[in-house]
């Protein structure tokens, strides 16, 4: 398995493991049409070949994971201050979670990261989200507070949970 920044040719995997992973993870918590919302407007192809050609100190770029030409995890994350950084997505092929994947791409982003000054390093995710909530907190993550969920309708009652850890 190849752990590396992704080319425009990755953009349909990319694609394909984000939305797999967002039905997976939030089922349940949200409901489908939010989730196929979410789908929609961030992990459409077009959108992912953007951010791809487009990386700044905002926005550091889709990470993937590839094996045998296949995508089978992607994320990315950029920085909110001078030293403080965040990890916005990371996903997983379904099928395939549990095998160190999300691992070597948070290491990965959490490596580009620091060598672009981060000291601190954020993720937000939903609250009640059994399978990220233990995945950041074994990786030294602690929980900050809760949120709003970014990109939720405002009387949606839909929460962040914020965690932080120092690098």
């Amino acid at each position: 398995m190849d752990i590396r920044i992704a080319q425009p040719e990755d953009a349909a995997g990319i694609r394909k493991v984000c939305a797999a992973g967002n039905r997976v993870t939030y089922a349940g918590l949200l409901p489908e049409k939010e989730i196929e919302r979410v789908i929609a407007k961030f992990y459409n192809e077009a959108r992912i070949r953007e951010e791809i050609g487009n990386t700044n100190q905002d926005w550091n770029g889709w990470f993937v994971a590839v094996d045998e030409g296949e995508v089978l995890g992607a994320g990315g994350g950029g920085f909110t201050d001078d030293a403080v950084a965040e990890v916005y997505v990371l996903y997983m092929d379904p099928k395939r979670k549990y095998q160190g994947i999300g691992t070597k791409l948070l290491k990965a982003i959490t490596e580009d990261q620091k060598s672009r000054g981060a000291k601190t390093q954020w993720v937000a995710v939903a609250k009640g989200n059994g399978m990220a909530i233990p995945f950041y907190e074994a990786r030294g993550f602690e929980f900050q507070y809760e949120e709003p969920a970014y990109d939720m309708p405002e009387d949606s009652g839909h929460v962040s949970v914020r965690y932080m850890r120092h690098l």
